[in-house]
């Protein structure tokens, strides 16, 4: 017989399990415990539900978490697990440890619409959405996985692995919303970022619906060389999505970032700098220098780490925050970018 998962349901929709199976509406909030707080991988382990409950629960429902079917280490300590999905895809997520602290680099979508051209992702093209189940499992299997390792605990989650996290955004807010609420992880959203190529059309809703932090892939601020380099540029120019970020006020807590990943020859100049710099003007945010490591038939260049020093100190001598993201897990593609499962079973 096949069952349902319960893993990503919200506290209401597990009450609605409770009114389908004649179960005390409190008993939500139960298994709410014991999936997100506990993390129980079978309906058996919930003990404090009645043997009767369980047994209701347990025909037609599963917790529904699944294990990553490979995983590959870095000599710098990153960890890439294979997960499959539920609609017999594959996707990768990274687990980044730096001293106490951890980052988990989670997956939205199998492959990926916007086909930049210097990502590894979007040459597979896209397979579809993850479910919110699938979304959650990855954080839910690598943080026991690691603590059964005795490894660093996870600080941090940032969803910037495959896929756009505005194509999935209904799913994508679903899963921040139990990571986040008292009856799931009950996490800062603070300690969450979601990545976006800029989807103006789904990006007020990001902005008003959740309180997480927000990172923009920007690579180039000038009109017709981020169109050559991302696609996206052509429907959601940078000016507008800059535009509309201005509208809100990022002077508290809640972070907004600007990812420049960087291209020998092509986006580093001092030129790129003065226009990164007049783009982002009175807009308080941090812009993140992030290395690109090679993908195959691809026409670009690898930059300098000297030309990267350079142009993060322009920007910081004309007000604009920024630092250079340290690379990891190259050897495993693992690094920004370099994510893909185009050979990791198209189909289960």
């Amino acid at each position: 017989m096949v069952t349902s998962p319960l893993l990503g349901m919200t506290l209401e929709e597990l009450q609605d399990v409770c009114l389908q199976l004649s179960m005390p509406k409190f008993t939500a909030k139960q298994m709410a415990q014991w999936i997100y707080g506990k993390h129980v991988h079978t309906i058996d382990e919930m003990t404090n539900l009645s043997k009767t409950n369980r047994e209701k629960l347990d025909s037609l429902f599963c917790v529904g978490c699944k294990a990553p079917t490979e995983t590959q280490r870095s000599k710098d300590g990153t960890i890439k697990y294979l997960f499959p999905t539920e609609n017999g895809k594959f996707v990768e997520t990274v687990y980044i440890p730096e001293g106490d602290r951890a980052t988990l680099c989670v997956s939205c979508q199998v492959g990926c619409k916007m086909n930049c051209l210097f990502c590894q992702t979007g040459k597979q093209g896209w397979q579809g959405n993850l479910t919110v189940r699938d979304i959650l499992n990855q954080i839910y299997s690598v943080d026991q996985l690691i603590a059964e390792e005795g490894l660093t605990p996870l600080s941090n989650i940032v969803y910037m692995g495959q896929g756009e996290p505005l194509g999935n955004l209904d799913n994508v807010l679903k899963s921040t919303e139990i990571l986040t609420a008292d009856y799931g992880w009950a996490w800062s959203p603070r300690r969450i970022t979601i990545s976006t190529v800029g989807l103006k059309s789904n990006m007020r809703r990001l902005l008003d619906e959740s309180e997480c932090h927000v990172a923009v892939s920007l690579h180039s601020p000038i009109h017709e060389q981020r169109l050559q380099l991302m696609p996206a540029e052509k429907q959601f120019p940078i000016a507008d999505i800059v535009a509309l970020l201005k509208e809100y006020d990022w002077s508290h807590q809640r972070r907004i970032t600007f990812e420049y990943t960087m291209f020998g020859g092509t986006n580093d100049s001092t030129l790129h700098a003065k226009e990164l710099t007049k783009l982002l003007r009175d807009l308080f945010c941090r812009v993140n220098l992030i290395r690109w490591h090679r993908v195959p038939d691809v026409p670009l260049k690898e930059v300098e780490m000297e030309t990267m020093e350079h142009f993060r100190d322009y920007l910081n001598n004309h007000g604009i925050t920024a630092t250079i993201r340290a690379s990891r897990g190259q050897d495993i593609w693992a690094a920004c970018g370099l994510l893909s499962t185009k050979q990791a079973g198209i189909t289960s």
